[in-house]
């Protein structure tokens, strides 16, 4: 299996331009942390509030126009789903997108509201790529699957996100992002390991959803159980495993993936609301919570970047993370 290369995001990033916001790199202050400067690249300023707009976009404008009129097909717990109905609708194409019963409303109705037709399904009781197969399998003329994470073209579209952190900040030593199925990760560890090998790329999970650390450290892909994965408040990488082609990314680009807890999640997402002052998912905490709980295992750096995946958080919740 080939791996994404150094040109391959170089041409999404041409691809993009117009569909996508250089997001910039924000200073944030951590007094525990002296001696180290510390970056937010808040992805949650894209158009959909989520990076995910990048790898659905690259894979989308790369159609050919007979592909193009079939239509999309994308299964996603909220962010893909988002950025494919917002791609296709930019180009004037039909998107069809499997959401599980467990999805926040708020992206379930964003996704509506970009135009998309949803179906929705019980994760409990049978996989998307199921759902997927069976709708493709009973189309006179199927759409065009966009996978969120299993696709070299979405990998190359999120592997901007690296390019643009070595643009602005060629100084980079660490960087810690989220990992669900893995294609966030694989295309920024890919980009930056080109550009400086020397930068360590590691991804966070929470606890309640480690399938990439296990997977990570045992050298083959490991799948959880949903009723596990959907523990945790960080719906977006409740992934139950990496695929294939990301975990062959991550073993060759990746330095390490490492969990934090639920308490330790909350924590970091109240910091990034009340001292960043962005709105935020939960997901996007888990490198802050990362930084602060495992500082001194981390390889040493005075130049970190915390990639924050999205912010398209269900009001409710905000709610409750301020209060706790």
């Amino acid at each position: 299996m080939d791996l994404v290369t150094l040109s391959d995001i170089e041409q999404a990033q041409q691809r993009l331009r117009g569909l996508v916001r250089h997001t910039p790199l924000l200073p944030f202050d951590l007094p525990e942390l002296p001696g180290e400067s510390v970056y937010l690249k808040p992805e949650s300023l894209q158009p959909i509030g989520s990076f995910k707009i990048r790898g659905a976009g690259n894979r989308i404008l790369a159609l050919s126009a007979e592909e193009r009129a079939r239509g999309v097909l994308a299964y996603s717990s909220g962010n893909h789903a988002q950025g494919v109905a917002y791609a296709a609708r930019q180009l004037g194409m039909q998107a069809t997108i499997i959401m599980p019963t467990n999805a926040p409303q708020v992206k379930v109705a964003a996704t509506r509201a970009l135009g998309a037709e949803v179906i929705l399904y019980d994760p409990a009781l049978e996989k998307r790529e199921a759902v997927a197969a069976r709708l493709l399998a009973g189309a006179a003329y199927p759409p065009v699957l966009v996978p969120p994470f299993d696709d070299a073209y979405v990998i190359a579209g999120q592997g901007t996100v690296g390019l643009e952190i070595f643009e602005d900040l060629p100084a980079v030593e660490l960087v810690l992002a989220p990992v669900g199925g893995g294609g966030l990760l694989s295309g920024v560890a890919a980009a930056l390991k080109a550009l400086k090998p020397s930068v360590k790329i590691i991804g966070v999970e929470p606890e309640l959803a480690a399938d990439a650390q296990a997977s990570f450290r045992q050298g083959r892909v490991v799948e959880w159980a949903a009723a596990d994965t959907n523990r945790t408040l960080a719906d977006g990488v409740r992934t139950l495993a990496l695929s294939e082609r990301t975990f062959q990314h991550l073993r060759q680009h990746a330095d390490d993936v490492i969990t934090v807890s639920e308490a330790e999640l909350r924590a970091a997402a109240r910091r990034l609301l009340l001292e960043a002052r962005l709105v935020i998912e939960p997901t996007a905490a888990l490198p802050l919570a990362a930084l602060l709980r495992h500082r001194a295992s981390l390889p040493p750096s005075q130049h970190t970047v915390l990639i924050l995946s999205g912010g398209n958080a269900d009001p409710a919740t905000l709610i409750k993370l301020l209060r706790d």
